[in-house]
């Protein structure tokens, strides 16, 4: 078993229990000096003490591993890629930082923005541009940040869902009819099916919802949730939407939504018993949508939100990608990183799903940074009307570390032992390291290109070896 070394947590979690180390060595049953020497990783955490910072202070053990780091140093990584070329800085100086300080790790990659920011708004004003007005990142990319930070689990929000869930008796085939009489007898709220052109419209002047007959009664049911969640926690979305956004703001009524969101599908399918159903079928996505008559995109989202401490289930990165390779959807319960550069890598399975609609597809792929991840790819399509009415197609992933798979059952007949069955993959053409991959679309950024007029090469942006 690895030794873990995690002093500027174990120091931080103290100071915010404004505790001195006296105090905290008191509770933990071991002298001063010696949490002392673990705050300064000159010990590795003991597994009794472990066991009694979670008893104490209800702290996951996941709070102190190396593994949570993942994603802030894939961050920096990408931040500081021009650092990272010109040798000022090595990744695993960037690895080092993220995992013994990562409060100062989030500074710097906050800096690092704030920079890119800067130069693009400079550019912009050289090329005559307004650019003031430009913004680092949207609210939808904010919120997504949101859920991002929190691992893509809302503890209070999820517990108060599955407590409502057991008090309306929603069970499977019985959600509408339940959803149906709350709304009707706690709220007065009567549904209609005069939507319009809208999928949903909540009158809150006549205390109407109207519902589209478009609706399958899944997508009837997770909306009917939703309204429940705004008319009876609203007060419990402000707050949890303010943690990160101010009142008023666009990210802040954004927020609301995500947290209502959250909230329906922890409502329409309770955590206790849907974890218990995803253990029981090995995580078989079409078993849960036939048990739970609900689509493939709500099981799959529902399934990268079981993180309760003590009862998770497999850590997920969950996606909704297009044709064209935008990701409307992202969320991550695991160190699989998004790249924020733009683009994603044409090797991963997702874009597969369009040439097979209605199959899953599996595919063990590996980062360059040598972590590997299953990762199950489907097209899913949905239409507006009638016929000649325009739809929309989309492909929802679901991946996991490879240390997860042997639970999931698309794993069965793979050989997940062995690196060269992986498909190697990276976070987006322009930041990926793999500088010999035939499929780059983009030259990589930071390094110099081998331009060479006499010859050519099958690798479309080759580049000039580093500097020793």
């Amino acid at each position: 078993m690895s030794k873990t070394y995690a002093g500027a947590r174990l120091r931080r979690l103290r100071e915010e229990r404004r505790m001195s180390q006296v105090e905290l060595a008191r509770v933990l049953g071991i002298s001063p000096s010696y949490l002392n020497q673990m705050e300064h990783d000159s010990r590795p955490l003991t597994v009794p003490v472990l066991l009694k910072l979670t008893e104490a202070f209800g702290v996951d053990p996941g709070f102190f591993s190396e593994r949570d780091t993942t994603r802030l140093v894939a961050d920096l990584r990408e931040t500081l890629t021009g650092e990272i070329a010109a040798s000022r800085v090595s990744p695993s100086d960037l690895a080092e930082l993220a995992a013994r300080m990562p409060a100062v790790a989030q500074v710097l990659l906050d800096l690092g923005r704030r920079n890119q920011l800067l130069s693009e708004r400079l550019a912009g004003a050289a090329d005559g541009r307004d650019g003031a007005a430009e913004t680092p990142r949207s609210p939808h990319e904010e919120i997504r940040d949101f859920f991002y930070r929190r691992q893509n689990y809302l503890h209070d929000t999820d517990l108060a869902a599955e407590q409502l869930a057991g008090e309306i008796g929603i069970r499977p085939g019985d959600v509408l009819p339940a959803l149906t009489a709350r709304l009707a007898d706690a709220h007065g709220v009567r549904l209609s099916g005069g939507a319009g052109d809208r999928l949903h419209h909540y009158d809150g002047t006549t205390r109407t919802l109207h519902l589209s007959a478009r609706l399958r009664p899944g997508q009837r049911a997770f909306r009917m949730a939703t309204q429940l969640a705004l008319l009876e926690h609203g007060a419990e979305l402000d707050r949890r939407a303010a943690e990160d956004f101010p009142a008023g703001s666009p990210t802040h009524a954004l927020a609301r939504i995500g947290i209502a969101n959250h909230f329906a599908a922890a409502l329409i399918l309770p955590y206790r018993s849907f974890h218990a159903a995803a253990e029981e079928f090995r995580y078989d996505i079409e078993l849960l949508t036939d048990r739970y008559g609900l689509g493939y995109e709500t099981v799959c989202h529902r399934l990268s939100t079981l993180q309760r401490p003590r009862l998770r289930g497999v850590p997920f990165s969950f996606v909704r990608v297009d044709r064209a390779g935008n990701l409307s959807k992202r969320q991550s319960a695991t160190g699989f990183h998004f790249s924020r550069a733009g683009g994603t890598c044409p090797l991963w399975n997702v874009y597969e799903a369009f040439a097979a609609p209605g199959r899953i597809h599996v595919q063990v792929a590996e980062m360059p940074d040598g972590q590997r991840y299953l990762w199950t790819a489907r097209a899913v399509t949905r239409h507006r009307g009638g016929w000649g009415d325009p739809g929309k197609t989309f492909a929802i992933g679901l991946g996991c570390e490879i240390r997860h798979a042997h639970r999931l059952v698309y794993s069965d007949g793979l050989d997940l032992d062995s690196a060269s069955a992986a498909t190697p993959i990276g976070m987006g053409c322009r930041v990926c390291e793999r500088l010999e991959c035939p499929q780059r679309a983009a030259p990589p950024l930071g390094r110099t290109l081998h331009i060479d007029q006499h010859s050519g090469t099958f690798v479309p942006y080759p580049v000039r070896p580093a500097a020793p």
